[in-house]
């Protein structure tokens, strides 16, 4: 695997990092591996944002829809899985597209995953039981106060993570964000990572019309299938848990669909606070001509 790149392309949601990363394959005559976490379950298609039928058909894809809600995925297992797929496409190909706006599976392909202490396991459980009696909010203020780095850059509203970062604070007494990035893996491929931007008002105008979009598309529907599904962590996600709230009659249609764009956008901006701190990302307008791209990708190939 030696000289070998991966490109990776990240950026906030609804950027069109999707359009980019196929016409990257394109031109490379490559594939691509998908570094989504929610686009993992084939039964979260309208929701994720997922590529379309077409989509997949202009370029291989790998690591979408190959997977179900009720399946036992998480980042250290995608992290083993896209090495060993990128061992076989790289028998094939100099250069493999990556794509996806989770930071963290981004990072377990690219760096590999950060070095945590072990804990006490009876942390976990006690975190498990306040969330279980007062709900997320007051694990969520608990993780502000212990360490407001991580409480601005981790996705907030899922407890999992919010639980995990806790429990690294509580039993080591350190801020769970002073443990990320000082392990580092050496990979036997050069990554050169490209960032798609716009400015905020264009992001989220841009995510505003992708829920409606998604609403024309059927996404109630979709939400009404999994519904007995809903304690399911992977189902705890934008898009889902707020139809979720309408399908309990908590909320009407109306707000649920203005949370969803409400949620998606602070999640756009915890994906940029993310990706802004690797200084090694290349960031370019979202209306960037290809060819810029494509010379700007050509040059790190050629000096490597």
């Amino acid at each position: 695997m030696t000289n070998k790149t991966l490109i990776s392309i990240v950026g906030p949601t609804a950027i069109g990092k999707t359009s980019l990363s196929i016409a990257l394959a394109k031109h490379f005559k490559t594939e691509i591996i998908s570094a989504d976490s929610r686009q993992f379950f084939k039964e979260m298609q309208i929701g994720t944002a997922a590529p379309t039928p077409y989509e997949l058909q202009e370029a291989p894809h790998h690591f979408i829809h190959h997977k179900s809600i009720t399946d036992n995925y998480n980042v250290g297992t995608f992290e083993t899985d896209a090495l060993t797929k990128l061992e076989e496409l790289y028998k094939k190909h100099h250069v493999i597209i990556m794509v996806g706006g989770s930071g963290l599976y981004v990072d377990a392909v690219t760096k590999g995953l950060d070095d945590f202490p072990k804990v006490d396991s009876t942390i976990r459980k006690s975190l498990t039981e306040t969330f279980n009696k007062d709900g997320l909010l007051p694990l969520q203020k608990q993780l502000e106060v212990l360490d407001p780095k991580t409480y601005k850059m981790i996705a907030i509203d899922n407890p999992h993570r919010v639980m995990r970062a806790l429990e690294i604070c509580i039993g080591t007494g350190k801020p769970y964000s002073s443990f990320i990035n000082k392990k580092k893996s050496n990979r036997p491929f050069q990554t050169i990572s490209i960032g798609l931007t716009a400015d905020r008002k264009i992001i989220y105008d841009r995510i505003n019309q992708r829920v409606d979009n998604m609403m024309e598309e059927g996404l109630l529907d979709e939400v009404k299938s999994l519904n007995q599904h809903r304690n399911l962590n992977s189902l705890n996600t934008v898009g889902y848990k707020e139809l979720f709230n309408y399908l309990d009659n908590e909320w009407t249609l109306e707000f649920a669909v203005s949370e969803i764009k409400k949620n998606s956008r602070r999640f756009a901006k915890r994906q940029l606070t993310w990706f802004r701190k690797d200084e090694t990302i290349q960031w370019f307008d979202f209306e960037c001509k290809l060819d810029t791209i494509i010379d700007y990708i050509d040059r790190k190939l050629i000096s490597s």
